[in-house]
């Protein structure tokens, strides 16, 4: 039994990597808006600067639809995991609780090789990890010989900015509601959250950054922008802000770097309160 649920999860493993490396066409995308973007990511509190500069932007679907992939694939790999878990769980528990126990007590200064090596070993036994030791091998396997390593981090964090001003437009998308039966959305954009938080802790690992300031400041720019289209008074444009709203509570939720003290720090609880009572309302409407 054991045996055949390795074998499947390295098949999981051979098909899903290379589909992750998605986020390379990503990265050429920002790399063509890169003026725009740095200008946007020091403007986020100038409201009238910041919608100037996102008509300027191009490819903005584009980098949605394959971060949304991306968190689709990932996502199914997680659940991959989690059956290897626990089946590896029924059948091996004391060598599995071992390598939790590992992982669970990593201190915070510990050099990031070895860290790593904790979390291959995780991994390998089907347990999340903080940092996807997988997505960080095949992006750095992919590393370009002719950007330096500071336009490269550059990048990565004009990425996060890239996807944090376009969050707003996927409340036009009259498949962007969010479903209570299901507990995501319709056109699959609750996979964002996974995306976003291990696609920013693999980048900043490779990089050397810090993940947790990074995603705080994706935070505050993607709360920045959503509060914007609170203000909106076109229809068309904000048929589903609220069930967009909650992505912002999922991203948080999927990331071991945030809190809710944080985001509450950013955008008020009440919106989201509010949003997650209306988007339970309309299901109940929709299915009257």
């Amino acid at each position: 039994m054991v045996t055949q649920v390795l074998t499947e999860y390295v098949k999981v493993l051979q098909v899903l990597c290379p589909q992750v490396l998605k986020i390379l066409k990503i990265m050429k995308l920002v790399v063509e808006n890169v003026e725009v973007l740095t200008q946007m990511r020091t403007s986020f509190d100038k409201p009238d600067h910041m919608a100037a500069l996102f008509k300027r932007l191009t490819s903005v679907d584009s980098v949605l639809k394959r971060m949304t992939i991306i968190g689709v694939i990932l996502s199914f790999r997680s659940l991959a995991q989690e059956a290897l878990r626990d089946v590896l769980s029924c059948h091996i528990p004391f060598l599995v609780s071992s390598v939790e126990d590992f992982k669970d007590h990593i201190p915070r200064e510990t050099d990031m090789k070895v860290a790593m090596n904790v979390y291959e070993l995780s991994s390998a036994a089907g347990l999340p990890c903080e940092i996807d030791p997988a997505l960080v091998v095949a992006l750095s396997s992919q590393k370009s010989e002719n950007i330096s390593p500071e336009e490269e981090y550059k990048i990565a964090c004009l990425l996060m900015v890239f996807v944090a001003v376009s969050l707003p437009t996927l409340a036009s998308n009259v498949m962007s509601q969010y479903s209570p039966a299901i507990e995501g959305h319709c056109n699959n954009i609750h996979c964002l959250a996974k995306a976003i938080n291990q696609i920013a802790a693999a980048l900043f690992t490779i990089h050397k950054g810090s993940i947790e300031d990074r995603l705080k400041e994706f935070l505050a720019l993607a709360s920045s922008s959503l509060l914007k289209i609170g203000q909106e008074t076109d229809k068309t444009t904000t048929r589903n802000r609220e069930s967009v709203y909650l992505l912002l509570d999922m991203i948080v939720q999927e990331s071991p770097f945030l809190t809710m003290d944080l985001l509450e720090s950013c955008f008020p609880y009440v919106l989201l309160r509010n949003a997650y009572h209306a988007v339970y309302k309309q299901s109940v409407s929709a299915s009257a």
